[in-house]
C-alpha cells in the first residue's frame, strides 16, 4: 500500500480521557475498527512514530507497537475476564517451579538464576509455589492462584495484553509480572526464560535458525515490556 498521508501528530483528546494518533488530522481506528485511544502521551508518541517512518510503500510488518496496542484494545479489553483467565494458568504450570533432579548440574543453575525471582515474587505477593523436580504437576496452594488472579485483575488492558505476551514468550508468568518492576532488566529476565536453552546450547552448540527465533522472541519480550511501560508513563 502506498504511504497515503503526510503529517503524523500524537494529540489529547478534548475530554482529557486519552491520546490518540491523527494522520493528517484525522485519529486511527484500531484493526477492529476502534477508536485507537491509549493512555499516555508516551505510548501515543510511540505509535506516532511507527507511522511517521513508513517510507512510501507501507510495511505493515513494521507496526509492532501498534499491533499490540490493537490487540489490547481490541482482544483484551472488552473481554477482560477472559483475559484473566488465559493469564492465570501460565502461573499453574510455570517454568520456574520446575526443575532438574538435585543431582543433576543443570538443578544448580536453576536454582542460581531461578531461586531469587521465585523467592522475590513469593514476597511481593506473599505467596507460596510449590518447586517440582521433574515434570508431573503439582498444583500450588489455592490461596496463592487466589492472590495472583487479584494481582492480575488490578492491571489495565494494556498491561495484560504485554504480559500475555511475555508469558507466554517466557512460559513463566512469574517473569513476565518481573518485567512490570520499576527498573527490570529484560536480557537478565530474558536469559532466565532461556536457561535450559542455553544449557542445551552449552552441551551441543547453537543452531543458527534457533539464534534467529530467539533474537525475535527476544525482540517481542522487550516490545512487551516496553508497552507496558508506556502506558503508565504519565
Amino acid at each position: 500500500m502506498k504511504r497515503f498521508y503526510k503529517e503524523v501528530t500524537a494529540t489529547p483528546l478534548e475530554d482529557g480521557s486519552g491520546w490518540c494518533v491523527r494522520l493528517d488530522g484525522r485519529a486511527i481506528k484500531t484493526a477492529g475498527g476502534r477508536p485507537q485511544i491509549v493512555p499516555s502521551q508516551a505510548l501515543a508518541e510511540e505509535l506516532a512514530a511507527e507511522w511517521a517512518a513508513q517510507g512510501e510503500e507501507i510495511d505493515t510488518a513494521r507496526f509492532v507497537t501498534r499491533d499490540l496496542v490493537d490487540f489490547a484494545l481490541d482482544a483484551v479489553a472488552p473481554q477482560r475476564e477472559t483475559a484473566l483467565t488465559e493469564l492465570l494458568p501460565y502461573a499453574e504450570t510455570d517454568t520456574l517451579c520446575y526443575r532438574a533432579d538435585p543431582d543433576e548440574a543443570l538443578y544448580k543453575r536453576q536454582l542460581e538464576v531461578w531461586e531469587p525471582l521465585l523467592t522475590a515474587m513469593e514476597t511481593r505477593l506473599d505467596v507460596r509455589f510449590i518447586r517440582i523436580s521433574g515434570i508431573i504437576h503439582r498444583p500450588h496452594p489455592e490461596e496463592t492462584l487466589v492472590r495472583i488472579a487479584e494481582e492480575l485483575a488490578r492491571h489495565d488492558a494494556f498491561t495484560l495484553a504485554a504480559l500475555k505476551m511475555m508469558a507466554s514468550l517466557a512460559a513463566s508468568l512469574i517473569i513476565a509480572l518481573a518485567a512490570l518492576e520499576e527498573g527490570a532488566d529484560a536480557a537478565a529476565l530474558w536469559q532466565a526464560a532461556n536457561l535450559e536453552e542455553d544449557w542445551q546450547v552449552e552441551l551441543w552448540g547453537e543452531d543458527a535458525e534457533a539464534a534467529e527465533n530467539r533474537a525475535a522472541r527476544l525482540a517481542a519480550f522487550e516490545l512487551a515490556m516496553r508497552v507496558a511501560r508506556l502506558a503508565k508513563a504519565h
